[in-house]
């Protein structure tokens, strides 16, 4: 099946995918915030099929850069969510593709922080799967 996307529609895809790494660094700020998004960016950076070409495009996104967590999640989450709806409408092999492409970015990303996956990474990281299941 194949799938079209405006490039507002890539554009959120992004948001969201990044965002989760973000969300992920910002959650774990105590212990290796830049470690934490780096590996997180590179696993996003080995996706492949249409989720792969997607992310490998290069694009300002807005309101990862939040004052605090809850206002970079208020962000994020919603825009997990959409994402999801959005490839489940046309291909649902690709939602699947694109969820497990950000759950393998906030794991690289958790494994990376020198602290280990301490509390508030496990509870980033199980909100970040709730919005990705809530679609």
């Amino acid at each position: 099946m194949a799938i079209t996307l405006t490039d507002q529609d890539k554009l959120a895809l992004r948001t969201a995918a990044y965002g989760a790494v973000s969300l992920m660094a910002a959650a774990g700020a105590a212990g290796s915030p830049h470690r934490i998004a780096t590996h997180g960016s590179i696993a996003l950076a080995s996706a492949t099929g249409p989720v792969g070409y997607v992310l490998a495009e290069k694009s300002k996104i807005a309101g990862l850069n939040g004052k605090s967590v809850a206002e970079i999640a208020d962000h994020v989450l919603p825009a997990l969510t959409a994402a999801m709806g959005l490839l489940r409408k046309q291909d649902p092999a690709e939602a699947d593709n694109f969820r497990s492409t950000v759950l393998v970015a906030i794991e690289a990303g958790a494994r990376a922080d020198k602290n280990g996956s301490g509390p508030a990474l496990a509870e980033m990281t199980r909100k970040i799967t709730g919005a990705l299941d809530a679609a």
